[in-house]
């Protein structure tokens, strides 16, 4: 590794406050855990949260923030020999204990003692990071470093909506509700996966627009009229097979329902603080409707979505809005909280 001793970092110290750039010790790795130099990480609405809103308590103060991080390996601990210096890796930011009930069931996105790199652990943006040894997944070599980084949350989060939760399949009709960069890549994959009808469901022309080209069949804006009876509309009466809610407000939670045909599943995957409220339970029960959440991903999820773009099945090219220097973090997570530009995903990219 280099012989510098001391990185930059931007630390979190209190909401409503910037970002600092600072030199802070470079850390060591522990036996089974590895030292990655950054390529990418990629700004996220979580980061949002935390720096503007206060809604998502850190770990500890001052922090490291950066929850999507890409870089190359640049010291093995003690104990690893399946990384080596110079290794393409990106971070899945869930650290998980492996023991618990849900990890022994495969479900790692929700392990009981979870932290997330970035939130309750020093995280990507910095010019080095710590990761646990099994949280490093191989980017393959045509795979862009911005691009790699956004799989590891702006894409496994609606993979893991639409495909491990909501269990959709080939054929389906799906409508996804909230077309910002979650939703967008959650149209890519439902037109991946085989929907036969994907109707984007927004409130900004430009919006539902952009969404059409990512692959959405028809669309639905929320302003105008009855926009459930619109999809059923489009579903000859019927409505979807499978509603995906990216938003998280009570409004389109209750307007993904409202969208269900009978014996249809909605999985909510956004988040926000009030209460789900759905049509009463004459309606819910005697229509055998699925209501669940999803939360995270899983690291086999990062790991195939990264498969699919060096294939050449995923198209990310268009997924990577903006990029900034570590030092323009600041004005990044402003664009964001603002929505400059309608952005799907702000990027810090270093050397």
């Amino acid at each position: 590794m280099s012989k510098k001793k001391m990185m930059k970092a931007a630390r979190f110290y209190k909401v409503n406050e910037p970002l600092k750039i600072e030199e802070i010790p470079i850390p060591s790795p522990g036996p089974d855990e590895v030292l990655v130099k950054m390529k990418a990480t990629g700004i996220c609405g979580s980061d949002v949260h935390i720096a503007f809103e206060g809604v998502t308590p850190t770990g500890f103060l001052p922090i490291t923030l950066g929850h999507e991080p890409s870089g190359v390996v640049a010291e093995p601990g003690a104990n690893v020999t399946e990384w080596k210096e110079g290794d393409r890796v990106v971070v899945s930011s869930i650290v998980t204990c492996g023991k618990c009930y849900n990890c022994l069931r495969g479900r790692e996105s929700i392990c009981i003692r979870k932290k997330l790199l970035g939130i309750h652990l020093n995280g990507g943006l910095a010019e080095y990071m710590l990761a646990p040894r099994e949280n490093l997944i191989a980017i393959p070599g045509n795979v862009p470093f911005d691009q790699a980084s956004t799989c590891t949350d702006a894409v496994a989060t609606p993979f893991h909506a639409l495909i491990t939760v909501g269990k959709m399949k080939l054929g389906d009709t799906v409508a996804v509700i909230g077309l910002g960069g979650l939703g967008l890549h959650a149209i890519q994959l439902a037109k991946l996966g085989g929907a036969s009808k994907i109707i984007a469901v927004g409130r900004t022309p430009s919006v539902i627009e952009r969404a059409m080209k990512a692959g959405a069949n028809l669309s639905v804006n929320v302003s105008e009229g009855n926009p459930a009876q619109k999809v059923k509309e489009l579903t000859d009466g019927y409505g979807v097979d499978l509603a995906v809610e990216l938003v998280g407000t009570q409004d389109m939670i209750a307007l993904g329902a409202d969208c269900l045909r009978q014996g249809g599943r909605l999985v909510v995957a956004g988040l926000g603080p009030a209460n789900i409220k759905v049509m009463p339970p004459t309606i819910f029960v005697r229509q055998e409707l699925d209501i669940v959440g999803s939360y995270g991903w899983d690291r086999r999820e990062v790991a195939t979505l990264l498969q699919l773009v060096a294939t050449g099945q995923l198209d990310l090219s268009g997924s990577v809005s903006q990029r900034f220097a570590l030092e323009d973090v600041n004005t990044a997570l402003e664009n964001l909280r603002d929505r400059v530009g309608r952005p799907v995903r702000l990027v810090i990219v270093q050397d």
